[in-house]
């Protein structure tokens, strides 16, 4: 029998609704909090997304990488040809 309103988050519920629209909770689950994660394979509460990473992408760090010195020449020379406009 579908409640009239979800006991797990609160919303009211259609007539004849399999699962709560909000939070995914069903009759079989007992409206559970569990029905709103269940089928949509997330990692538990142990998944380590450091680890992940370091396994998908290897171990060095890529977050802090070095502007090449011909980056700094170019812009340099953009800047000065833009001087020159204005000029």
């Amino acid at each position: 029998m579908t409640p009239e309103f979800c006991p797990h988050c609160s919303p009211e519920v259609p007539a004849n609704a399999k699962v709560c629209p909000e939070c995914g909770s069903t009759e079989e689950t007992g409206w559970s909090e569990e029905a709103k994660a269940d089928y949509l394979g997330l990692p538990d509460d142990s998944f380590d997304y450091d680890e992940f990473v370091r396994s998908e992408f290897g171990g060095e760090d890529h977050s802090r990488r070095k502007v090449r010195w011909y980056w700094w020449v170019a812009i340099g020379l953009m800047v000065l040809a833009l001087l020159g406009l204005l000029w």
